[in-house]
């Protein structure tokens, strides 16, 4: 008996993406396995982003208005046919096999229902060490995460359409971790799998004051996701050790008068930062050597403080409105 191979629709949400699209788009044409339609919401640009997908024959869909990467990944949802969806973000240049390969999986393990990849080492578009460090510390974290998990990052990522089908389209309330909230909807009833077969160049923040605006703004719904979670915790980049010893480095300054001026219990709890993940330690130093392992941690910690600042700002913001938050908290309050 012949059996047909799935058909496959990739959908490409973009904003003001017409530096990396093009590039995006070229790996999707590269990709071993054949696709059937390749979708680009353009999310409100204001750049030349629409005059590259149509460059590249993609199925164009334009909103009226910037709602945000879950509206966007929802509208191509709906405007899709394929019986899997191949999401990708518009700064992310999948390697050749990373679609045969995601497509692997789903085959070999029939539970499995989503699967999704890693950042490469190498960037799309080198910007400098800024960016550097940001594709050290995602590979690594991705990395760590390998197997079986209850998070979904669709930065790279293959999924069953029947997924939206049974547990609802993305929750555009949310314009930050409105994947992690998909994966905890997915609960126990579909496989999740993160796994380093699947790979992809990403063109990731260069600036550092961006970088750590870009943080700050999205841990801002860390609180709020987290609180509407109703299995165990899934994929975290950071660990809680470090966040804390982070936290109170700064904290501790003004300890530094009492012990004539030298800031002792901050140096202590900075090296207790550095070495909180000596995996992390270990891989920065292989990868890149002792200097520039310190370059690493300064940014590291900078960034480490914008998300626990962004990540208080926003549990304050949820209290005083519970309409800042996943939809499913939001529509569940008690009416007045």
């Amino acid at each position: 008996m012949l059996i047909m191979p799935p058909t496959v629709s990739v959908i490409i949400p973009a904003h003001n993406s017409a530096k990396t699209l093009g590039a995006c788009l070229e790996a999707v044409r590269r990709q071993r396995q054949p696709v059937t339609e390749v979708i680009v919401v353009d999310d409100a640009s204001t750049d030349d982003t629409r005059a590259i997908a149509r460059r590249f024959g993609c199925r164009l869909l334009v909103t009226g208005r910037n709602a945000g990467p879950a509206a966007a990944r929802n509208r191509g949802i709906r405007a899709s046919t394929g019986e899997l969806l191949f999401f990708l973000d518009s700064d992310c240049a999948p390697e050749p096999d990373a679609l045969e390969n995601a497509l692997a999986i789903l085959r070999d393990e029939p539970d499995v229902a989503c699967v999704h990849g890693i950042y490469a080492l190498e960037p799309l578009i080198d910007d400098g060490p800024v960016e550097a460090y940001r594709l050290l510390h995602g590979h690594y974290w991705r990395l760590r995460n390998v197997g079986r998990v209850r998070t979904t990052l669709f930065a790279v990522c293959l999924i069953r359409r029947e997924v939206f089908t049974s547990v609802g389209l993305f929750d555009e309330n949310l314009r930050a971790s409105e994947d992690v909230e998909l994966g905890d909807r997915m609960g126990d009833r579909y496989g999740i799998v993160l796994t380093d077969t699947v790979v992809c160049r990403h063109d990731d923040d260069s600036r550092l004051g961006a970088l750590l605006r870009k943080q700050f703004h999205r841990s801002q719904l860390l609180i709020p996701v987290a609180l509407a979670e109703r299995g165990p915790a899934g994929i975290r980049a950071n660990s809680p050790v470090a966040l804390v010893a982070a936290t109170l480095v700064p904290a501790t300054l003004p300890l530094a008068p009492l012990v004539g001026g030298w800031p002792a219990a901050s140096l202590l709890l900075l090296a207790l930062f550095v070495v909180a993940e000596p995996g992390l330690l270990r891989f920065v130093l292989h990868r890149r050597g002792p200097a520039y392992a310190v370059f690493f941690f300064a940014v590291h910690l900078l960034v480490q403080l914008a998300v626990v600042t962004g990540a208080v700002v926003g549990g304050l913001r949820h209290l005083a409105d519970r309409d800042f938050g996943p939809t499913r908290v939001t529509t569940a309050k008690t009416p007045r």
